[in-house]
């Protein structure tokens, strides 16, 4: 849902800063790259600190990478299968720096081990749903349904680390819990998806092939 309404917004919003790096001759796959660094280190130096406040301005900041470089491929007419992969994989790492940085605060000064768990079970289970469409994709299937896409959890749970970064008390547990219960909500309803579209294929395949019988 966000990608459908934010991308337009934020992508006249950032149009300029990708214009002037592109007049600089930078490659949108250097702000990938940096990008996802960016996000790494906010997540994995300030989160297991408990500094969820400045970590998430951070990883905000640098989450914007993925608009800007779609923006400079476009400029200059470099769109890519190579960029589209570079983009999507390094979205991985930093989808797993954030929930991971969350994980090693609640091993450690947070002291909470079902929030520890929670937080590697979102983890695993953004990758699983990520991993369910791209192998649908393989397949020759489509599996692009779910309650909560990529962007979706990644907003909540930056929003909600911010807020608990200035002192509201209890919404980034309601978060973690939330994107648990969506996560596999959306794991099923892919699956799903990708049985109904198989069970359709066999059934083609089996049905026999109507001849023509002739003149009688």
């Amino acid at each position: 849902m966000l990608n459908k309404y934010a991308r337009a917004l934020f992508g006249r919003i950032f149009t300029p800063i990708a214009r002037a790096l592109v007049r600089l001759g930078i490659s949108p796959d250097v702000v990938t790259i940096v990008g996802t660094l960016g996000v790494m280190a906010g997540a994995l130096l300030l989160f297991p600190r408990g500094e969820f406040f400045w970590g998430t301005m951070v990883i905000t900041a640098f989450v914007f990478s993925d608009i800007i470089d779609g923006l400079m491929a476009r400029m200059t007419e470099r769109s890519s299968t190579w960029g589209a992969y570079l983009d999507s994989t390094l979205d991985r790492f930093g989808d797993a720096a954030v929930f991971g940085g969350l994980a090693m605060w609640f091993a450690g000064g947070g002291d909470n081990d079902l929030l520890c768990a929670l937080c590697l079970y979102n983890l695993a289970a953004g990758s699983v749903v990520s991993y369910a469409k791209a192998r649908a994709e393989g397949l020759g299937m489509t599996a692009n349904v779910g309650i909560a896409e990529r962007s979706d959890r990644l907003v909540l749970i930056l929003v909600a680390s911010g807020f608990q970064g200035v002192g509201v008390p209890g919404v980034q547990r309601a978060a973690l819990i939330i994107l648990a219960v969506a996560s596999t909500i959306t794991l099923f309803q892919r699956m799903l998806m990708v049985r109904k579209q198989a069970l359709a294929a066999a059934a083609n395949t089996a049905a026999p092939v109507a001849t023509d019988p002739g003149p009688a």
